[in-house]
């Protein structure tokens, strides 16, 4: 969605620049409980010695690196987060010699781990972290945030061709048939329900080859039931192993059916079964890389050919000239690039509507993101309280209004803006973080164990790869931001977030939660046009002005307070803390006094359709 233009008072991003010293300078917020690694470490693991040339942290990455104090040799993203506090903080650093890094290779358990006094622990603190040299957090969202993709008509460089590693094929008519067919399956199924339980009986390996036959059953007679003719192959012996083609195509529905390819894939299971049900995820850079084809990603007509085409408060002429221009370009590059006959055009084309969709999810996803940083930044000042009465206060006290950090007006304006400008950063690289998520879940060398998370039991595996993405992210955000406040610690494979899979579904409902906000602040003015909403709104809020700090304030003090969690030791202010307190706001909107302007703006759930 493209960002409209914001009405009220005129924006702060230009205004004059706030120390962080001051803000950061607070007293600290309350030590959270001490989260305990995963399960499953033996004298071997924590004994064994580094190979040369990699970070003595994480064990998998090429050394970067050298801290003097420590003796040691890190790779950028391990000693960004074990040096930003406390005594560490002033240790020096020196780059190692020549600059030589060694290769990449994969770690050797699967897990990263964090050591503390000879023990893997992970402790939480709500205290402020500076991270020097960054661009303070009054600058333009441009110059908060790192990520960005290239600007239509611009040179993309080598954008598109590290984004296409991880941007699936769009499917083709076909696949979409057998898509609605799978979802149909996995509707009737009860795979979880039998697997994931602590009852007795058939071995679970058994257990998972009855389940995983009796899927396949469902589906053949699906098959049969809209392809007479290819129903009739599926059947015939009935024999599954010899049609696992068939089967490893369905990849498109989730949640269940990951639990499922978890489960086939193990060793066990696969001997059993006589097949395996996963398969590569077809990416649109394989597929170019195949036919020798990547140059198309480095050409200037690619930006034109999946860009985004937004009607929003344009005119119909030009609509109409952008979409003749994107026509174009796809016709240009499909003919250019085509390598007949196993590279057809249209097959180019597919690619190209491939990424346009990845641009239309960052549209959904990320945008509302910068939307909502911007009405930050124009409807509340950095560090001053410029209402008499503390309407634009964002000033926060533990146990008021159901919160449970304490923040003064400056220290929660940069915890907001932190918040969101990290959520922008994780759906920018959700594709990827989607991809490392899927190689963790499905590692033949990670197990997991299911656990009562105390919301159900659940599949708690460690998720090292998806982990080690996350640092890397909020370490680039901490750098571009200039400080932190809170808790920086990352829950992954623990009863908060027991795997990858939750991990994903937790932070692609972000935009579930700005999206309907967003919407409703945009229609305000058109509400406002009418003369007896006009008086509604005067008489009730004072003036539209007034109505926006009243939406706006609520959300940036409320949805950013530590609450949610049904324990002390939970939520507060850590990284996913912080989208569990938003979610327990949306719980909470049919009480506020302005509910019934969402409601007059066509808002219908968090979870309705816009």
């Amino acid at each position: 969605m493209e960002n409209s233009e914001l009405s009220g008072p005129e924006s702060h991003s230009n205004g004059p620049l706030f120390s962080l010293e001051n803000i950061l300078s607070d007293d600290h917020d309350k030590l959270e409980h001490p989260h305990i690694r995963p399960e499953g470490w033996d004298e071997e693991d924590m004994e064994r010695q580094v190979a040369h040339g990699y970070c003595v942290e994480c064990e998998d990455q090429p050394a970067e690196l050298h801290c003097e104090p420590c003796a040691d040799n890190y790779c950028e993203v391990c000693f960004a987060a074990l040096h930003r506090k406390g005594s560490r903080k002033r240790h020096a650093a020196n780059t190692l010699a020549d600059g030589k890094k060694m290769p990449s290779k994969p770690a050797r358990n699967g897990v990263t781990r964090a050591k503390s006094n000879g023990q893997d622990v992970e402790m939480e603190h709500n205290e402020s972290e500076d991270v020097p040299e960054a661009a303070p957090l009054s600058a333009p969202i441009s110059d908060i945030v790192l990520s960005s993709q290239p600007a239509l008509g611009s040179d993309p460089g080598e954008w598109f061709i590290e984004r296409a590693r991880y941007i699936p094929l769009r499917l083709a008519l076909g696949e979409r048939k057998y898509l609605r067919l799978l979802d149909a399956a996995l509707q009737v199924s009860e795979y979880t329900d039998k697997i994931d339980t602590l009852g007795f009986g058939l071995s679970k390996a058994k257990r998972i080859v009855h389940q995983i036959r009796e899927l396949c059953a469902i589906l053949s007679g699906l098959v049969l039931a809209a392809d007479y003719k290819q129903g009739q192959e599926l059947f015939t012996d009935r024999d599954f192993a010899s049609n696992s083609e068939f089967y490893q195509k369905m990849r498109t529905t989730y949640g269940k059916l990951v639990y499922l390819l978890q489960d086939s894939h193990t060793p066990e299971v696969r001997e059993m079964l006589g097949f395996s049900c996963v398969a590569p995820i077809k990416t649109v850079h394989a597929l170019l890389d195949a036919h020798g084809v990547l140059d198309m990603l480095r050409d200037p007509l690619i930006t034109t050919a999946t860009q985004e085409i937004v009607a929003e408060k344009r005119s119909r002429r030009e609509i109409q000239r952008d979409i003749r221009a994107k026509e174009r370009a796809i016709e240009t590059l499909s003919a250019k690039y085509r390598r007949e006959p196993k590279l057809s055009q249209e097959v180019v084309r597919q690619a190209l509507y491939s990424i346009g969709d990845n641009h239309a999810f960052l549209r959904t996803n990320r945008d509302p993101c910068d939307r909502m940083i911007g009405y930050l930044q124009q409807y509340f000042h950095p560090t001053q309280v410029r209402d008499a009465k503390g309407a634009d206060s964002l000033a926060i006290r533990s146990g008021r209004g159901g919160a449970r950090l304490s923040h003064d007006h400056a220290r929660q304006y940069v915890y907001v803006m932190q918040s969101l400008a990290l959520w922008r950063e994780i759906l920018h690289d959700m594709f990827h973080l989607w991809s490392l998520a899927e190689q963790d879940l499905l590692s033949e060398t990670i197990s997991y164990r299911l656990r009562d998370t105390g919301q159900g039991l659940n599949r708690v595996q460690a998720a090292p790869k998806t982990s080690r993405m996350m640092h890397a992210i909020l370490n680039r955000a901490q750098k571009s931001l200039g400080g932190w406040v809170g808790s920086s610690v990352i829950h992954m494979g623990d009863h908060n977030v027991p795997n990858a899979l939750m991990f994903i579904d937790k932070y692609s409902q972000i935009y579930r939660i700005l999206l309907p906000i967003c919407n409703t602040l945009s229609q305000l003015p058109a509400l406002y046009s009418s003369p007896a909403l006009r008086a509604y709104i005067d008489a009730e809020y004072g003036s539209l002005d007034a109505l926006y700090h009243d939406i706006l304030g609520d959300f940036f003090r409320h949805a950013f307070d530590g609450s949610g969690a049904d324990n002390f030791y939970d939520a507060g202010s850590c990284i996913d803390g912080r989208l569990t307190s938003a979610w327990n706001w949306c719980s909470s909107l049919e009480k506020k006094r302005y509910f019934h302007v969402f409601l007059l703006s066509g808002f219908n759930g968090f979870d309705g359709e816009w």
